[in-house]
């Protein structure tokens, strides 16, 4: 019969599931390996992209199988949050309904394609089974002063109507999700405080040596720790004075201009001391600034805007007073908000006063050349040097000025040493409907109460209707609003904020281990087993966001008492998988160039889809989609079938007894045993050290073209070698294509499942060649190949090269100088005359 993939898949896929045949649970005698990758979000069908990752992941947990390990691998859905919601209000129905159904179609397309997941772990994070343990993870940060609520100016999507996290403003300061220029806006908000971790978080990047140090360096960019000088600055002629914050405090002589944020305080406060029209003039400018994106006013080159307040500041060190200015490349969000302005040496501070005409002073100059002339400097210079215009430093390297100025500020009680970090406390307040709701309500009598935990989950109102622009419709539930006090049993008004959907996914992978657990949100025996991850695989987009937040969470859990306190970081390898384009571009179906793995699989069948995405690119660079290739592949699958079913007889009375190396004779068995355990031996360091996919496929095409080529008649050694050959194929090919080599596998007559067979081992005598081909060069010129045993010493070869006919007949007449010679590789003889 022809390869029919149609009839094949959907057969085996009952198969596994009627054997649970993924199904996991512990074991102490066995090594564990956890392998998952990122779940996804249900606002959709599954695209290309998703079927590229978890194809991935099922190859490898395959393979760990075959190879002993006990693998925990499974699977569920990112559900809460704005891509649903939104998806959902695009489609004119409820965000549960809109879910639900589409996570029902998400799991028929991953069986579809074959994944192994033990499916007794799904996780919906949308359900109250699940978020009960999110708002349980809120009340125990908020018992440690890890959530907190605070008044604070916000990152606001318009579109979305929510505020964003610092992570989640991209780009040119656009909404992560919809590219809508975010905005700032004070609202009181709920935070957690990611800070009190931000040094642990950046130690421990040290020693995950399996994460991409692309991935690495991302988040130490993020984090971002500084070490400076924080110091105060007075206002002239009022009682109010700046922090400001420095790593360059050796260039405090350099000042020209004190900048402030349009959001700072001291803003305001000047703008109250001001006359009625200067005071109008500042607080307009400051509004219009703070509206502007943080990329727009941030940016190195970028037009600055400013304004002078017509304050002045004091600078501790001479005395020397200097403007004040508003400035919009000032942010609230990194630093103190203000800057003391050193023109000459940052280039955001040269492009400003060269725009506003203020003074340029160098206090820093290269060693062994001259001061800068200010009128002539055509940019700043921020390299380290030699102090200069600094009064009693002048002369000093810059370390030594920075360490030295620093102790002045101390010993006069002007500033303080101290470390400072760009990563800020996280902001999970979303003013949105689709989220896990918060777990507090507020007392007129008691104020801010959490809800008991007793009470959990506090379930999100399902009969609730959203808004057609997405604003949160739970301040249109006065029955689910309005509730008693847990405390004093008096009126209280619930949290309508819900919680980032990144708190749901900065957890799940501890909900898999302990699924329909009711004690807790995992039972501890199970994350000292089964944690951390050992494989995580997903996109480098979410570098900087779920990753941070997925590392915080387990530090916090393990400081709780949760898990074992050396349970620190969540994922020991990090696999980010490249995109899927076509015609040149990312897939996107504004760009009409989208392929529906629904109808690649319905056409050719999963495994013929899983093959060309495993086989056209390594897994951590792009892949271009070719459907000649995608046909490609299909036409192997069928080349692998006809092999088996064409050569059955053969193959069925043939001898399952392994021959080894030394037990044959025959040269051409001898080359097929050869490349049978090559192979096996290559593709078993391709998947388990290098990860190359694509080349382990090609290595298996090579031993599928060898078995073609050789003739098993006659039974004996040879159809004995043929059919190892064959059974290998099946069990290297089975992770990348588990339906067709199940079939194959069966149609050898082997009851058992491949997907729980044993991977084949190496039979390390059988990979040393019989012969080496070594080439004769005299003086450096090649003159003769030979054929030699392979292994020999370098004397050794020598001898055997210096005693053939050709050799002597080469060199005869002439003087030997030297002889070179390289074992497998090699003899050069230099000779004159």
């Amino acid at each position: 019969m022809a390869y029919d993939a149609g009839v094949i898949e959907p057969k085996w896929r009952k198969i596994w599931e009627e054997r649970r045949a993924f199904e996991t649970e512990r074991d102490e005698s066995l090594p564990k390996f956890y392998c998952l990758e990122m779940f996804p979000y249900p606002s959709g069908a599954l695209h290309m992209g998703h079927l590229r990752n978890y194809s991935i992941g099922d190859l490898t947990a395959r393979f760990l199988r075959m190879n002993g390990f006990n693998v925990m691998y499974p699977i569920g859905f990112d559900s809460f949050g704005m891509p649903a919601e939104n998806a959902a209000i695009k489609q004119k129905t409820h965000p549960a309904k809109w879910t639900l159904s589409n996570i029902d179609r998400a799991i028929e397309q991953l069986k579809s394609m074959g994944c192994g997941y033990d499916w007794r772990r799904l996780v919906k994070t949308c359900l109250p089974d699940y978020y009960r343990w999110s708002q349980w993870f809120f009340l125990k940060m908020y018992e440690r002063g890890l959530a907190y609520r605070k008044y604070a100016p916000v990152n606001w999507c318009e579109t979305c109507g929510t505020v964003l996290a610092n992570e989640q403003v991209i780009g040119d300061g656009v909404c992560w999700r919809c590219d809508t220029p975010v905005v700032k806006k004070n609202l009181e908000q709920w935070f957690l405080r990611i800070t009190d971790y931000a040094q642990e978080l950046l130690d421990c990047l040290d020693g995950l040596t399996g994460w991409p140090e692309r991935v690495l360096t991302m988040q130490r960019n993020w984090i971002g720790r500084s070490e400076g000088v924080r110091f105060r600055i007075a206002i002239a002629d009022t009682d109010l004075s700046i922090e400001a914050f420095t790593t360059r405090i050796d260039t405090i002589y350099g000042i020209t201009f004190v900048a402030l944020a349009a959001e700072h305080p001291v803003t305001n406060a000047l703008a109250e001391r001001s006359p009625e029209a200067k005071r109008d003039e500042i607080l307009d400018f400051a509004r219009r600034m703070a509206s502007r994106s943080a990329i727009e006013r941030t940016a190195v080159g970028g037009d600055k805007m400013g304004l002078d307040t017509g304050f002045e500041a004091i600078n501790p060190v001479n005395g020397k007073r200097v403007p004040i200015w508003i400035a919009d490349y000032i942010l609230m969000d990194y630093g103190t908000g203000a800057i003391m302005g050193v023109p000459a040496h940052d280039q955001r501070d040269f492009d400003f006063v060269r725009k506003y005409g203020l003074g340029v002073i160098p206090v820093v100059r290269v060693e062994g050349e001259p001061i800068p002339d200010p009128e002539k400097m055509t940019a700043a210079t921020e390299a380290d040097g030699i102090s200069c215009n600094s009064g009693e430093f002048d002369g000093l390297p810059t370390p030594e000025a920075i360490r030295k100025i620093s102790e002045r500020f101390e010993e006069r009680g002007w500033g303080e040493r101290e470390t400072q970090y760009r990563l800020r406390d996280w902001l999970i307040s979303r003013q949105r409907y689709w989220g896990t709701p918060i777990p507090m309500v507020y007392c007129d009598r008691c104020g801010l109460v959490p809800i008991p935990e007793s009470d959990l989950p506090v379930e999100l109102p399902l009969d609730a209707v959203v808004p057609p622009n997405g604003g949160n419709a739970l301040l249109d539930c006065p029955d689910w609003v309005n509730t008693k006090c847990p405390r004093c049993g008096g009126q209280a008004r619930r949290e309508t904020d819900t919680m980032d959907t990144f708190i749901c996914s900065s957890w799940y992978f501890f909900r898999y281990l302990s699924p329909g657990y009711d004690g807790g949100p995992f039972r501890p025996e199970d994350a000292k087993y089964w944690m951390p991850v050992d494989l995580y695989i997903g996109g480098i987009e979410h570098a900087c966001l779920h990753l941070i937040y997925a590392r915080f969470f387990t530090k916090v859990l393990s400081d709780l008492g949760l898990t074992s306190p050396d349970l620190r970081e969540p994922f020991t390898g990090l696999l980010t998988q490249g995109m899927v384009i076509k015609d040149g571009a990312k897939m996107s179906k504004s760009l009409g160039n989208v392929v529906d793995p629904d109808e690649i699989i319905k056409k050719y069948g999963a495994d013929t889809a899983r093959l060309f995405i495993l086989f056209a690119s390594p897994p951590d660079k792009s892949l271009d989609w070719s459907d000649k290739g995608v046909e490609g592949a299909h036409r192997f699958l069928g080349r692998v079938f006809r092999l088996v079913e064409d050569n059955l007889p053969a193959l069925g009375s043939a001898s399952a007894a392994k021959i080894p190396m030394n037990g044959i004779k025959d040269p051409e068995h001898r080359a097929l045993k050869r490349l049978i355990h090559s192979t096996t031996d290559r593709v078993t360091k391709d998947i388990g050290d290098e990860r190359q996919l694509n080349t382990a496929v090609a290595r298996l095409m090579e031993l599928c073209n060898g078995l073609s080529a050789f003739s098993p008649s006659g039974g004996g050694t040879g159809a004995s070698l043929f059919r190892e050959g064959v059974e290998t194929l099946l069990l290297c090919l089975s992770p990348f294509c588990p339906h067709v080599c199940e079939e194959l596998w069966q149609m050898l007559g082997h009851d058992d499942l491949l997907a729980r067979a044993k991977w084949p081992s190496v039979d390390t005598d059988a990979l040393a060649a019989d012969s080496v081909t070594v080439v004769l060069q005299i003086n450096g010129k090649l003159r003769e190949q030979y054929n030699v045993e392979p292994g020999l010493s370098r004397e050794a070869l020598i001898e055997r090269v210096m005693s053939e006919d050709a050799t002597r007949r080469r060199i005869e007449g002439l003087e030997v100088v030297k002889v070179i010679a390289v074992p497998d590789k090699l003899v050069n003889i230099v000779v004159k005359g």
